[in-house]
């Protein structure tokens, strides 16, 4: 717009449909005309740039030293685009028009104000799960007041600290929610400034063996899944069926007491705002192992809200590679009970998996090995989607940096990520302070460690909107690259703030002791991100895209989804038409679509076209610079075998991540994203799903 930018003839002021006012922006108007220009075939910036003026010119006229509302704008915009024999512009202008105000019903129908302009999925979650509710049950707070709860509610702990004011701090938090630069895990936007007031995503619980600590676990998982949060497990101190217990009686063994806490689950899902998400790990050496694997892909079934991993050693590990033999010892006596081929019990995990989805492997010793906390003892679970290995009562304070908003210019924009993981970290240290355990042992175990778990998610778009394949090299030292940038900005902020605020409690115990202390003894961590990723419009954690179109039911109505970035580039290169997206959604896929040219079909590969080496590739790639874990899932098209099973757990050992999830295409019933009928078939999905979450129950 040059120098008449601040034409003085021009209005000053824009009257927002919800009654607030901003500045009048011109680049804004043009941006929209651009695009609707671009769309039909107009790359000549001179276009939006001439009508632009003559819109502004023309609203001054109209509204001389008076507010103009956005209708009146648009108005404008479209006699103007007319006037200047632009019809084709015009009528893609008001098609995109209709659209918005499409969405705007629709959300209203829904009864959420959105002042964020989120997705019709994402505010239907918000609005049925997350927002504030009147005693009517209507959502009380829009989209950016949720925001603000969060924001000034978790920037009360500043003031004890006497780092700047806590309304100063709430500012801060409150515009890097609402630009969804970085998002808290759900139960941190849920919980806020409520009575329930837990934060954390999840906890991990012990259970030893006996009926008192399995039922005092049971009772304090409803109070987690209650308040929204996820519990893990690990079922290995139980003793195995068969055994004698005191009361005359035989022993039920693990499996049993895993489908009761599954049916607790359920229960209290009932009464509550979201689904219970459970991890439930097994040690590779109980007697129980093989029940344990066939839980989920026998008969019965069931264990929907569990996920399931088998807690593998290095010499497990190593006894499959050589054909030896593997011990199967009674935790409770410590005796061997019997000898079997480990690979027997190997094939069986590869089996269930590639049945199934379930279940996963945890590299027990790689895990440890890192354990910040050796003398508190050796960890056993995980949460429910692997990422944050704990030690019983630890609980998870997650939240994750928006990858897709650091493109500036086609490059990573480095500095302002730093910037985000700085304030994500101190975000994240107020979470542990204001946060609300509903029994003493969980507010004890969070702070004494002050563990946190930073992560991320829109990796696949920002590899998408560099140009850059998932499935390349230079996709995945790019990956390494960032999470290694994510680690050691993490890492200084840390120290910094055990500068001001004290290391954590644990310290002198930690591995750290006798280096630079640290205020937290964990910092980062890749989730599958689950709803948050859906509410900033992005793809879900390190995962590639599953899909580029789909329909999703919402209202009654199947409604057609291309992703954001995909429909943006489209429209700009003029490739754009109006059965473009309909074609695509019947593939399901852009790679090999002809009308599409090779480098934007190189750079948009789905979850089942990238081939499951590079899934691995990529989860080691980050692995190598995440303090805890990363949840991935290595995803198999419906033909994959039993064997591309083993031989992806074991590179995923030799490859040394932590933990490995695989999932074949149709292997389980009701996953949240499907195709309506064999190729060709529409992908659907439903109202939840956020790209990630495909095979396991995870964290909404």
């Amino acid at each position: 717009m040059g120098a008449r930018q601040h034409d003085p003839g021009w209005p000053s002021m824009v009257q927002r449909r919800d009654g607030r006012s901003a500045p009048f922006d011109p680049e804004r108007i043009e941006t929209a005309i651009g695009r609707a220009a671009r769309e039909t075939g107009h790359p000549d910036t001179a276009v939006a740039a001439k009508v632009t003026r003559a819109v502004a010119d023309e609203l001054g006229r109209r509204a001389p030293g008076r507010p103009v509302t956005v209708e009146q704008i648009q108005d404008v915009v479209e006699t103007q685009l007319s006037a200047a024999g632009f019809d084709d512009i015009a009528r893609a202008y008001i098609i995109f028009r209709q659209q918005r105000a499409e969405l705007r019903t629709a959300k209203r129908l829904l009864g959420v104000r959105d002042e964020l302009k989120l997705s019709l999925a994402a505010v239907t979650v918000l609005g049925e799960r997350y927002l504030l509710r009147d005693d009517r049950g209507r959502p009380a707070e829009s989209t950016g007041e949720m925001m603000d709860r969060v924001a000034a509610f978790v920037a009360g702990a500043e003031d004890a600290y006497r780092a700047g004011s806590s309304a100063q701090w709430t500012e801060r938090f409150s515009a890097l929610l609402r630009g969804l630069q970085f998002l808290p895990n759900s139960p941190t936007l849920m919980n806020a400034g409520t009575p329930l007031g837990l934060l954390s995503g999840c906890v991990v619980l012990p259970l030893e063996d006996s009926l008192r600590s399995i039922f005092t676990t049971l009772g304090h998982t409803a109070e987690i899944h209650q308040a929204g949060g996820g519990t893990g497990y690990a079922f290995s101190q139980l003793r195995p069926a068969g055994e004698a217990v005191g009361s005359g009686g035989r022993a039920s063994g693990p499996v049993p007491f895993l489908r009761l806490f599954d049916t607790a689950a359920e229960v209290v899902q009932l009464g509550g705002r979201r689904r219970g998400a459970c991890m439930a790990v097994l040690d590779v050496s109980h007697p129980d192992i093989f029940d344990f694997i066939a839980a989920k892909s026998g008969t019965p079934a069931g264990l929907s809200h569990f996920n399931l991993s088998v807690g593998v050693t290095d010499a497990f590990m190593r006894a499959v590679a050589r054909g030896g033999r593997h011990r199967l010892v009674n935790p409770r006596t410590g005796r061997i009970v019997s000898e079997v081929p480990a690979v027997e019990v190997f094939s069986a995990i590869c089996e269930a998996a590639h049945r199934c989805g379930d279940p996963g492997l945890l590299f027990l010793d790689a895990i440890n090995r890192a354990n910040p906390m050796p003398d508190a003892g050796r960890i056993e679970a995980t949460n429910p989607c692997g990422e944050v290995p704990l030690l019983p009562y630890e609980s998870c304070n997650l939240g994750s940096v928006n990858l897709a908003q650091m493109n500036r210019g086609g490059r990573v924009d480095w500095d302002r990520l730093t910037e985000v993981v700085e304030l994500g970290v101190r975000f994240l240290d107020d979470v542990i302070d204001v946060n609300a355990y509903p029994f003493p042992e969980l507010d004890e175990a969070s702070r004494a460690t002050r563990k946190i778990g930073l992560g991320v998610m829109g990796l696949a778009e920002l590899l998408a909107t560099l140009g850059i394949p998932y499935d390349s090299a230079q996709g995945v030292r790019l990956a390494g690259r960032i999470a290694g940038h994510i680690q050691r900005t993490a890492h200084t902020v840390s120290a910094r703030l055990a500068e001001t605020r004290g290391a954590f409690p644990a310290f002198g115990r930690s591995r750290f002791a006798g280096t630079v202390p640290m205020r937290h003894a964990q910092l980062t961590s890749i989730a599958p991100t689950g709803t948050i990723s859906l509410i900033a419009g992005t793809t879900a954690g390190i995962e590639p895209m599953f899909a580029i179109a789909y329909t999703r039911a919402i209202l009654g109505r199947h409604l057609l989804e291309v992703n954001p970035y995909f429909d943006r580039l489209t429209r700009d290169r003029g490739l754009y038409h109006d059965e473009l997206f309909t074609e695509i959604a019947q593939r399901g896929v852009v790679r090999g679509y002809h009308r599409i040219p090779a480098e934007i079909q190189s750079a948009f590969p789905t979850a089942g076209e990238i081939a499951p080496e590079w899934h691995l590739r990529m989860q080691a790639a980050v692995q190598r610079h995440v303090d805890a874990a990363v949840s991935k899932t290595v995803n198999l098209p419906a033909a994959a075998t039993v064997d591309d099973v083993r031989v992806i757990y074991r590179g995923a050992w030799r490859a040394k991540v932590k933990g490995i999830t695989v999932y074949r295409y149709g292997s389980r019933e009701g996953q949240v994203l499907s195709f309506a009928s064999p190729e060709p078939g529409v992908p659907h999905v439903d109202t939840s799903f956020a790209g990630g979450c495909v095979n396991r129950v995870c964290e909404f």
